[in-house]
């Protein structure tokens, strides 16, 4: 890849975005277009028209042949289906042609996809429609259009849906509360920057491997001589051939809009983070989406296969995806923005108790936004928070809020500089607060970190939560305060109280140290440590209403997605359990078998030689062991699969939580004691020490 590209001109040259549409638009057609995007309102049929020949022409000039509306359905990936702009003509030739109508709407089929029950096989008609706020771009020749997914019966079928009305939610009842401070504020924007953990591997290895290739995780592989220990990996060089894979993917993000910003060497051997600048909620989400997608795609041009999963490696670092959460108005404000004195920032500290209240009210709904059979791998070692939700918020703001309730001021000190010790280094200023990995959702300075996410999630899931709960607290604060006859004493005395009730979910921490575990019970915090702890709380009443009250999903929508995810996760270790018997069968028991004969052929030949079996003979016992222990297992976990109920979800998640997987680490335990003893050129798949350590 070339170094000299001019990066501000390469910068969303694939995007139909502002600079575009100000050239390609009549000035009518683009304002009223900027008016839907930032002020959300309807866009009409004949806007729409000039819009989609604008979009055309340009999309044409960069390649494109087709349009495809593309959407993301409850897959948890994005779904597209591409039509060409071609149109015949009398003469019998073709033309390119793109109606307003096809722009705005589109009919894929709404059977095929995950539902939870909100559509039967026969009722295949769906619609997609254009979302105006989130830009087109053009990719591998074709025009896509973002667009929400919904069914002929108007229920919803998509993430993207829930997540703009949730971010309309959010926008009011913050406006709501900005009015009580003298702020006409139009619009409140939930942003986010979402960091994106990933591993690279040869794709040589990982076509060797089956349990890669159908679950995107190892569900084999003993400890290596060398893993992470030695925290070398970590901000360490960047290999050429790695280097060259971010060289191009940053090329290819940066094209398509994506504010590629940060990369580097992370903890486990062969694990990498891209990082982006912050963006709204819902272009952030698309960018994700797009990122993983390209990650992919660039990763197969340099002979590696990008993994995504949460724990695709035993015993070392699973990947996450840090969901950097704040709000801004149309005015550029950062609403977790604690200033110079944020204990004189009477607004800041408002919303700050609004985000304390709301993740301690509902922490279950967090925990269940990052639910997966995935993440359940990873949650609660090697550097991934544990699954009881708690939030950091560092010594500062903590004195604050201990000042607030008590009724005192606040007598700590602001910014300090840190002296180094040596003259040519300059002083530091020190920040506010530390930094706390194990927090999963810790305050770092003007926005929340949430910490908790799978690098495979799509995150609106996540986002659509947060800014749900943070709109209902900022509801009940507008509610109690736009009659307020003295308005800071109001304030002061809410944050007062609802600091005193809800502080029990503020812990500064360790969060891995077993004492926090018993600490949290005591506190009443919720410890949901599997998918299947936590899903069923999805519909909680509690949680209905909380959606319902802001117009975010139905009653029906929810218990079709607590149905899917459901599904999702006992498909998952099924398809695991498969996966794994398959390979003991074709593969590990074939070689081990191999290898005992030509141990046993060697104990023979000595006995007839007149010397003892020695070494031989003592490895073949225990190589013969640990292969009828492993026959053995894998016949059971067969056997637990065939029993497995397959009428009703939740008790069929359970089996596979219960009983599946404590069978699928029985049989691990006898293959990854042979893979240390059977030849390695017997081993019939490469090891942890051949994949994480390439060259």
């Amino acid at each position: 890849m070339s170094t000299a590209k001019n990066v501000p001109e390469l910068f969303g040259s694939m995007v139909f975005n502002e600079n575009v549409m100000k050239e390609r638009l009549p000035k009518d057609v683009y304002r009223k277009l900027k008016n839907t995007m930032r002020e959300g309102t309807a866009i009409d049929a004949d806007v729409a028209a000039v819009v989609a020949t604008a979009m055309k022409d340009w999309a044409v000039t960069k390649g494109a042949t087709h349009y495809t509306h593309w959407f993301q359905p409850l897959t948890g990936v994005t779904a597209e289906k591409h039509d060409s702009f071609i149109s015949p003509t009398d003469d019998g030739g073709v033309m390119m042609e793109f109606s307003g109508k096809e722009l705005i709407k589109g009919e894929p089929d709404a059977s095929s996809f995950p539902s939870g029950g909100l559509r039967a096989t026969f009722e295949a008609r769906g619609y997609t429609a254009w979302d105006p706020t989130s830009y087109a771009f053009v990719k591998d020749g074709t025009l896509y259009i973002p667009t929400a997914f919904c069914s002929y019966t108007g229920q919803i079928l998509d993430k993207k849906t829930p997540l703009l009305r949730s971010m309309e939610a959010v926008s009011k009842q913050a406006c709501r509360v900005l009015a009580l401070f003298g702020k006409n504020v139009r619009r409140v924007t939930a942003t986010v920057g979402p960091e994106q953990e990933y591993f690279l591997i040869d794709r040589d290895d990982y076509a060797k491997r089956k349990d890669l290739i159908f679950t995107g995780r190892t569900l084999f592989g003993a400890k290596p001589p060398k893993g992470q220990e030695m925290e070398d990996h970590y901000f360490g060089s960047i290999r050429p051939r790695v280097a060259a894979f971010m060289a191009e993917l940053d090329e290819e993000l940066w094209k398509l809009g994506i504010f590629s910003k940060t990369k580097h060497n992370e903890v486990a051997p062969c694990q990498h983070e891209m990082a982006p600048v912050f963006t709204s909620v819902n272009i952030a989400s698309d960018h994700n989406q797009l990122t993983m997608e390209v990650m992919k795609r660039v990763a197969q041009k340099h002979h590696f296969v990008c993994l995504l999963h949460e724990k695709p490696f035993e015993g070392i670092n699973g990947s996450g995806k840090h969901n950097n959460w704040s709000m801004s108005t149309d005015e550029g404000e950062n609403l977790l923005d604690p200033g110079k004195k944020p204990s004189e920032n009477l607004q800041f500290l408002l919303f700050l108790t609004a985000v304390i209240k709301a993740v301690d009210e509902y922490q279950d709904l967090l925990r269940i936004s990052v639910a997966s059979a995935g993440n359940d791998h990873r949650l609660g070692a090697n550097e991934a928070p544990p699954a009881i939700v708690s939030m950091f918020i560092g010594e500062e703001l903590q004195g604050i809020l201990d000042a607030i309730e008590a009724g005192e001021d606040y007598t700590g000190h602001g910014k300090t500089q840190m002296d180094l010790g040596v003259s040519v280094l300059p002083d530091i200023t020190k920040d506010a607060t530390d930094r706390n990995r194990t927090s999963p959702f810790a305050f770092t300075g003007n926005k929340f970190e949430f910490r908790m996410l799978g690098s495979a999630i799509n995150i609106a899931c996540p986002n659509i939560m947060i800014n749900t709960m943070v709109a209902e607290e900022l509801r009940l604060f507008a509610d109690e305060l736009e009659g307020a006859a003295d308005f800071k004493a109001a304030v002061l005395a809410l944050i007062k109280r609802e600091v005193a009730a809800h502080k029990r979910i503020i812990f500064n921490g360790n969060g891995y140290d077993d004492a926090w575990v018993a600490e949290a019970e005591k506190r009443g915090l919720h410890n949901l440590k599997s998918t299947a702890e936590a899903l069923p709380h999805y519909t909680d009443e509690a949680n209905v209403e909380l959606f319902a009250r802001h117009n975010v999903y139905t009653r029906e929508e929810m218990e079709s997605r607590e149905e899917a995810l459901l599904e999702e996760y006992y498909k998952t270790l099924h398809i695991e359990a498969l996966t794994m018997s398959d390979m003991v069968r074709e593969e590990i028991l074939p070689a081990c078998v191999a290898y005992e004969k030509d141990l046993a052929d060697t104990v023979k030949v000595k006995k007839d030689a007149g010397v003892a079996g020695g070494m031989e003979a003592g490895l073949l016992g225990r190589v013969s062991a640990l292969t009828e222990e492993l026959y053995t297992k894998c016949s059971e976990l067969d056997q637990a699969v065939a029993d497995a109920p397959k009428d009703n979800s939740k008790q069929t998640v359970n089996y596979y939580h219960d009983v599946i997987l404590a069978k699928m680490d029985e049989v691990r335990a006898p293959a990854d004691q042979l893979e240390m003893l059977v030849g390695k050129k017997y081993w019939p798949f490469p090891t942890y020490s051949d994949i994480l350590f390439y060259v």
